[in-house]
């Protein structure tokens, strides 16, 4: 079945999604949009993760859009908060109606002459429907929402009980009163862990190598102070860029002076834990930032630890029996449930098979540009968020750019934008982070191009690519706008 074609084509109605539709309310009411994702509802990562205490790990200063202060009074907020603040910005700006749900999209394929995109998706029951698009908006994040990270777990399969992977945590699980070991020492186990142990008889965290964490309020002060006295949007964009340049500072001082940022999240946390601080379940092998930092709101993992209601063990899995997990210290660790939070895989473009006129389309063969285009590949961008700060910073970049570049392209009366790169003119390809991240290394593979200098990077530099999104013109010389054949002819 074929619908009806549209200008824009986004795939996700996650945060991304919502920025790109948002911005183009804003910057090109004039233009038409359609939304399709394979879940029922709005909120992408934050609707499909359900498991107990699942957070925010950026502020929702920064998390939260440039254009929608975040009113609730949990800087550090739980996905419920999350989802009724996209829910409300979904309604208030008519994106709702543009959705469609249970459209599972299978493939894209761009036809030169006519300039445009039949994107097909499927629905629950089977059926097909071709939409198409001037231009296509990847907003599908880059989860792999069917297969999270096999880690191969030795001896699993001889564990009796109950094991979950937080992908796809079962609502009806019932862990009060029991063992529980957590394996995995990044941010949904750091998450986890607390959360389980109110109620469970005891949560274990069994981690191979510790990960640098650091605590931080649950609420902003300064942000409540603000909001006290001024207005909302003035009071949220004060406390945002508060929290960008803070960020920022950190994130520098870490690369320039690792040994500084060391001691002061060993200290933090040794003051946090006192007696119960062992360095060898809290100080990493490597620098901070080498890999993403776990943040502890209101300290609550420390707190579970203190209280005697949680524990961390570093050590490496043996095997399992029927009641437990066998460590190669000759330890043996009691569960009635395991939860294997060991990590994520990542998926590009949300695994759509894309083409261009027919031809598969390589990513690995193609270099970024500015972050979210890619070099000959016309009417299509892109959101990879920041690994150093908050996702939506790159997806508002990303989402505004889009529209002022369909806007140039409607002044001039173009219907093809690419980014073009002659093969003799390709940058030395470097690689697209310097982070150590199990998921990221994993992935490496998958990735596009990225060249040593903009615009075919990856930055992930959100002040530097704030900067040159002002600065440097639509029509930069590279990006070359042209007519399509079918249309030219057509004119003629």
């Amino acid at each position: 079945m074929n619908a009806p074609g549209t200008d824009v084509i986004i795939i996700g109605a996650g945060i991304s999604g919502i920025s790109m539709a948002a911005h183009m309310g804003m910057l090109s009411p004039g233009l038409d949009y359609l939304i399709l994702d394979r879940r029922e509802q709005i909120g992408g990562t934050w609707d499909l993760f359900r498991y107990p205490g699942i957070r925010s790990d950026s502020d929702m200063h920064t998390l939260g859009f440039a254009f929608e202060p975040w009113r609730h009074e949990d800087s550090i907020a739980d996905a419920p908060a999350i989802l009724e603040y996209l829910n409300r910005i979904a309604d208030e700006r008519g994106i709702r109606e543009r959705m469609r749900f249970g459209q599972e999209v299978l493939r894209a394929d761009w036809d030169s002459a006519g300039a445009r995109w039949t994107v097909t998706a499927r629905a629950a029951d089977g059926s097909e429907t071709a939409y198409t698009s001037r231009w296509l908006y990847f907003a599908s994040g880059y989860y792999d929402y069917d297969n999270p990270h096999d880690a191969a777990i030795p001896g699993i399969e001889s564990f009796g009980g109950e094991v979950v992977h937080p992908q796809f945590w079962p609502q009806d699980l019932d862990y009060a009163g029991k063992d529980v070991v957590v394996i995995g020492s990044g941010a949904t186990a750091v998450t986890l862990v607390p959360a389980m142990a109110e109620s469970a008889n005891s949560v274990t965290m069994l981690q191979r190598t510790p990960t640098w964490m650091g605590a931080m309020p649950r609420q902003d002060a300064v942000g409540k102070v603000l909001q006290r006295w001024l207005p909302d949007e003035f009071a949220y964009r004060l406390t945002r860029w508060k929290n960008i340049f803070l960020r920022d500072y950190i994130f520098r001082l870490s690369r320039r002076n690792p040994g500084k940022i060391a001691d002061r999240l060993r200290t933090m946390t040794r003051e946090a834990l006192g007696d119960n601080y062992d360095p060898v379940h809290f100080e990493p092998p490597y620098n901070p930032w080498e890999q993403r930092l776990c943040l502890v709101p209101d300290g609550d993992l420390f707190e579970a630890i203190n209280a005697g209601k949680a524990s961390i063990v570093t050590d490496r899995i043996a095997g399992f029996d029927e009641g437990g997990v066998l460590l190669q210290s000759g330890e043996r660790l009691p569960a009635d449930i395991v939860i294997t939070a060991t990590g994520l895989r990542l998926a590009l473009a949300g695994k759509v098979a894309v083409s261009l006129d027919g031809e598969p389309l390589e990513w690995t063969q193609h270099y970024f540009y500015r972050g979210t285009m890619f070099s000959n590949v016309p009417n299509l961008s892109f959101v990879f968020g920041y690994l150093n700060a908050s996702w939506t910073l790159r997806a508002d970049c990303n989402a505004r750019y889009a529209c002022e570049v369909l806007n140039h392209m409607d002044t001039i009366g173009a219907d093809i934008a690419v980014p073009e790169l002659a093969e003799a003119d390709e940058p030395g390809a470097v690689d697209p982070w310097d982070y150590t991240s199990g998921y990221l290394e994993r992935a490496r593979s998958l990735m596009p191009k990225v060249g040593p200098e903009r615009p075919w990077t990856l930055a992930h530099d959100y002040l530097a690519d704030r900067r040159d999104f002002r600065q440097r013109p639509v029509a930069d010389g590279v990006l070359r706008f042209s007519r399509a054949a079918r249309q030219a002819e057509a004119a003629e």
